[in-house]
């Protein structure tokens, strides 16, 4: 793992919260929160109902965006800028592997049918450094 991919991988490791932008039906920007981690080949899952209007929005267009890493804006922080690409996978050993007991105050167990796993695949991540003005990129290959 190159250094750049160790400081991104380091600040989405853990599930944080993350703002998870969109695209509507009508072609417009939607952004909500979501509870993110990323594994070590960057790519980016979280839990969702299925019948979540963000999964009409992936389904129509997979193009999403997240951005994560602040938690409080009073502080200096590193963040990151995450283009990829979406989808809903319900496939039972997805489900369970992605499986937190904290999910169990949200769906019934990981074979609840309301129970989906959001895979973002980024192409391209921006880390920001507290006070640099020029991200660091990194790119999929």
């Amino acid at each position: 793992m190159s250094v750049l991919s160790q400081k991104i991988y380091e600040l989405l490791s853990q599930p944080a919260l993350v703002e998870l932008a969109t695209v509507t039906e009508d072609g417009k920007p939607w952004v909500r929160y979501v509870m993110a981690v990323m594994d070590e080949s960057m790519t980016i899952r979280f839990a969702t109902f299925v019948g979540a209007r963000k999964v009409a929005h992936i389904k129509n267009n997979p193009e999403v965006h997240i951005t994560a890493g602040v938690s409080d804006p009073t502080k200096d922080t590193n963040y990151i800028q995450v283009q990829g690409t979406a989808e809903l996978v319900t496939d039972q050993a997805e489900r369970h592997g992605f499986w937190i007991p904290i999910l169990k105050g949200v769906f019934s167990g990981p074979d609840d049918p309301n129970y989906g796993v959001i895979i973002v695949k980024p192409y391209r991540i921006e880390y920001c450094s507290a006070g640099i003005l020029e991200p660091e990129i990194w790119e999929a290959e």
